[in-house]
C-alpha cells in the first residue's frame, strides 16, 4: 500500500525562553501574524500557508491536565533551525530589514547551484534562515 500525498508542512515548532522577544522577532521584525498568546507555553503565528509554533520547551514538556485537549508532550533542548522562503529578488530587503532591526548576518551565500541563503540568530539563539524557494528547485 502506498503512503498518502502529503502537501506540505503544516506547522513547524521552534523552541524559546522569552515570548516578548519571540513575539518582537516573529511578529515584530519579520511581520508575521500572531494568531495566539499562552503566556508561559507559547506564541504562534502564520507564515503564508504554514503556522510557527514557538513553545517555551518545559511548558510543552508536561501530560496534558484532566479535560484538556489530549496533546501528547513533546519539546527540544538546544537551538533548532527554521527556513523561510523568500524570492531572490526581495532578499537584500529582507537583509535590510533585519540589520536594520540590529540583526547580525550570521552569513550570506550563493549555494553552488545559485540559490541564495541568508542566516541569523533569533533572540532564543534558533538558526533562522531565509533563502530563495530554487534553494530547492520550487517557483518563487
Amino acid at each position: 500500500m502506498t503512503a498518502p500525498a502529503l502537501s506540505g508542512v503544516l506547522e513547524a515548532a521552534i523552541y524559546v525562553d522569552d515570548l516578548d522577544a519571540t513575539e518582537v522577532f516573529y511578529g515584530g521584525i519579520l511581520g508575521l501574524e500572531k494568531i495566539i498568546r499562552v503566556e508561559g507555553r507559547h506564541v504562534f503565528f502564520r507564515c503564508g500557508a504554514s503556522v510557527v509554533l514557538a513553545f517555551i520547551a518545559e511548558a510543552t514538556e508536561q501530560p496534558p491536565k484532566p479535560g484538556a485537549l489530549p496533546v501528547p508532550p513533546h519539546g527540544a533542548r538546544g537551538p533548532g533551525h527554521l527556513c523561510f522562503s523568500v524570492p531572490g529578488a526581495d532578499l537584500d530587503a529582507m537583509v535590510a530589514r533585519l540589520t536594520d532591526n540590529g540583526i547580525g548576518i550570521e552569513s550570506d551565500f550563493n549555494w553552488p547551484h545559485g540559490p541564495r541563503s541568508v542566516y541569523v540568530r533569533d533572540p532564543a539563539g534558533n538558526s533562522v534562515e531565509f533563502a530563495d524557494p530554487a534553494l530547492w528547485e520550487m517557483p518563487e
